[in-house]
């Protein structure tokens, strides 16, 4: 058995750029938790977003925001109609449709949609819709009109409707929690222990194959087979099924039955032998299994929990992020541009660095960063990215990192929340609880309430105005820095509006433009203006970020969405569905705002977001397949492995001692097309020569490297 994890996120684009105002970046950790097949294209419905995969290259070629209101509101059910509409229900009661590039949303308070979780859902050849929900009964819907079956107005058994599957009749065979029922759009017959001789009344999935035989999962562990007149039930239980819960039922071209259950992995029952998968059997990378969809080409894709996506072509095993990107937390704290257009990205796991097309990922255990929360990045002027963790201060200069902690260096408290660099190239370092810092590459100068005249030693925000003054924000308030005297500004000698200063911008005319926790304060120098929700268009009261563009326009993230003012008037931007929670906004040089969100990394822009065409942009692909030698050369404990591959393939990447023993494999995955990194640490082996091996498709490349403890 083959096992090969594939992590293809590559942004696939029909012309030079998207013709939208909106792209979104997800997370990869969200569970799979429903399917649907469109001919090669897979849907997947998760937690956050619904993501397109194109089955023959494995590539991901859209993902879309979440349509509801509350960003916490998981994915359910999908079904595709014939026109290619895809009608998705949620946790949270909300069915919509989506036809590739709008929503359409139905709840209860604008339809006669019931209040209450998304089951299933299953469409007619009338093209109507049958919507199960989780409490509130069946509902049916034509496009126009709701009709809603409960066990008051109708003979459904129960309110709890847990699967739907139509017959070539148009039969509606509904599962519920107290029994089958076969509706046949005027008549209802039931199926029940007390009717039927079944051992539960508890029906949590259906499928119906080519004979029109209906395959039921029984809560419990059993498995049923009624083609009509007669109930044959099948015990599932074995010691390697350790779930009552089976979740889907898919069945293929030659009658099998593939079962996932959550807690005991994936079944295959031919009608007489059952053949179990788990985590620990099969490359199934865990036991919950929420969803199955079979494939043209009879592959099984299985959606999990931990937002794994596997494909089974009988033999191999194969694994697919659902999302498009490599953020392994999308709660984005902050972000910078670098010269060559490199985003580096902060979140509460580490620190991303995004091409337009790569992604690379760096956290406490795969790099010399010291902490996983990066809450500041700032870039100087020669190109050194300088990030502040909960663990202290990083410079890295593409191959090597350097750290600064309290136990090191004169850096006063680990936790830094702002880092802004000045003209001279000084860093000035904002901590959460040991005041500012100056550090010139050598010396350290540290500013506290106890020798100097900031407010307060929890700094959030440093901003530089033309004179060189170092204004800064504190939980305290705002204080002004000259070199050698401080003012400090409060909400009882200023009309600043609240002592939480979140952000600080400046303009090209030196207004000072200051975000606080109870709306935004522009300072001239002698007067105040503030602008909240109840006095102007800004959506939130919490105002995390402010950023100037070329017109002068201010883009202001906010706890509510984003907004630009131009001095006069608010232009309030609908930041899609998910939740609005805008903590970093920066803009690059096509007029891009990335914004970094609670739950995503998103990117706007008036006209039309431009993003690398990585078909037609080849610029940072290499022309031929290599393996670099290793550096540093000799090393300990670490060492970094560079290859280029010119196209996109499969890499496996082997440490070898000189018997021949394998000691590591540090890669065994698609990678696109590109350069790329890998980090080998050797703590756990013996000093020596060890050899490095490489193979991409035909390409195979070895080198030696020396460790040395």
């Amino acid at each position: 058995m083959k096992f090969i994890k594939v992590l293809s996120v590559i942004i696939i684009l029909t012309s030079s750029c998207y013709a939208q105002q909106w792209v979104h970046f997800f997370s990869e950790a969200e569970n799979a938790r429903c399917m649907a097949l469109e001919g090669q294209y897979l849907w997947v419905g998760t937690t956050r977003y619904l993501s397109k995969l194109n089955t023959l290259t494995g590539e991901i070629e859209g993902a879309f925001s979440n349509f509801t209101s509350d960003g916490s509101n998981s994915l359910s059910a999908i079904a595709i109609d014939q026109q290619g509409n895809k009608w998705i229900g949620t946790a949270g009661g909300v069915f919509a449709k989506f036809d590739g590039e709008n929503w359409t949303v139905f709840d209860h308070s604008n339809s006669g949609m019931p209040d209450s979780w998304v089951t299933s859902i299953a469409i007619d050849q009338q093209g109507n819709k049958w919507i199960g929900t989780n409490g509130k009964g069946l509902a049916k819907f034509d496009g126009q009109n709701w009709t809603v079956y409960t066990t008051t107005n109708s003979k459904l058994p129960n309110s709890f409707v847990n699967s739907i599957s139509i017959d070539q009749l148009g039969n509606k065979w509904i599962g519920t929690d107290a029994g089958l029922a076969k509706f046949d759009g005027q008549n209802w017959t039931v199926y029940n222990k007390s009717n039927s001789g079944l051992p539960n009344d508890d029906f949590t999935s259906i499928a119906i194959d080519q004979q029109g035989i209906k395959w039921l999962a029984i809560y419990g562990g059993k498995f049923a087979k009624f083609d009509g007149q007669n109930w044959t039930v099948f015990d599932i239980g074995n010691s390697a099924w350790t779930s009552t819960r089976v979740t889907s039922i898919a069945i293929d071209q030659q009658g099998n039955k593939w079962i996932g259950s959550y807690g005991g992995g994936f079944a295959k029952f031919d009608g007489q032998n059952w053949t179990f998968s788990n985590n620990t059997n099969s490359g199934l990378p865990e036991p919950y299994v929420n969803s199955i969809v079979i494939d043209l080409q009879g592959n099984k894709w299985i959606g999990t929990d931990e937002g794994k996506l596997s494909k089974f072509d009988g033999q191999n095993w194969t694994l697919y992020n659902t999302s498009n990107s490599q953020l392994p937390n999308a709660e984005i704290i902050s972000i910078a541009i670098d010269q060559q257009g490199n985003k580096w990205i902060g979140s509460y796991t580490g620190l991303n660095k995004f091409d337009g097309r790569n992604w690379t990922y760096y956290n406490a255990v795969n790099s010399g960063l010291p902490g996983n929360i990066v809450s500041s990045v700032d870039i100087d002027e020669h190109g050194n990215i300088w990030a502040g963790t909960n663990n202290g201060l990083a410079k890295f200069d593409g191959q090597n990192w350097t750290v600064y902690n309290t136990g090191n260096s004169g850096l006063p408290y680990p936790f830094i929340d702002a880092i802004t660099i000045d003209g001279q190239g000084n860093i000035w370092i904002g901590t959460d609880g040991g005041g500012l810092a100056k550090f010139d590459g050598q010396n350290w100068t540290v500013y506290n309430p106890s020798n100097s005249g900031i407010p307060g030693v929890r700094v959030y925000s440093i901003s530089i105005d033309q004179q060189g003054n170092k204004w800064i924000g504190t939980w305290s308030g705002l204080a002004k820095f000259d070199g050698q005297n401080w003012t400090v500004y409060t909400t009882t000698n200023s009309k600043l509006p609240n002592s939480f200063v979140n952000s600080i911008s400046i303009d090209q005319l030196g207004n000072k433009w200051i975000g606080t926790d109870a709306g935004l304060a522009k300072f001239d120098g002698q007067n105040w203006t503030i602008y909240n929700p109840s006095n102007s268009r800004i959506p939130g009261i919490r105002v995390f970020s402010i950023v100037i563009d070329q017109q002068k326009n201010k883009w202001i993230g906010t706890s509510s969405g984003l907004a630009k003012f131009d001095e006069q008037n608010w232009t309030v931007y609908d930041f899609g569905p998910t939740e609005p929670y805008i903590r970093s906004v920066v803009i690059d040089e096509k007029g891009n705002k990335w914004l970094g969100t609670k739950y995503e990394l998103a990117v706007f822009n008036e006209e039309k977001v431009i993003l690398t065409d990585v078909k037609k942009d080849n610029s940072s692909i290499p022309e031929s397949f290599s393996l670099s030698q290793n550096y540093p050369n000799p090393f300990n404990p670490s060492t970094i492995i560079n290859f280029s591959i010119p196209v996109g393939r499969v890499v496996t990447l082997k440490v070898y001692d000189l018997l021949g023993k394998e000691v590591a494999t540090l890669l065994n995955e698609y990678k696109s097309a590109g350069n790329h990194s890998v980090q080998f640490n050797a703590s756990q082996l013996p000093s020596g020569i060890y050899i490095y091996t490489i193979q991409a498709g035909e390409f195979r490349g070895s080198k030696k490297m020396m460790f040395l403890k």
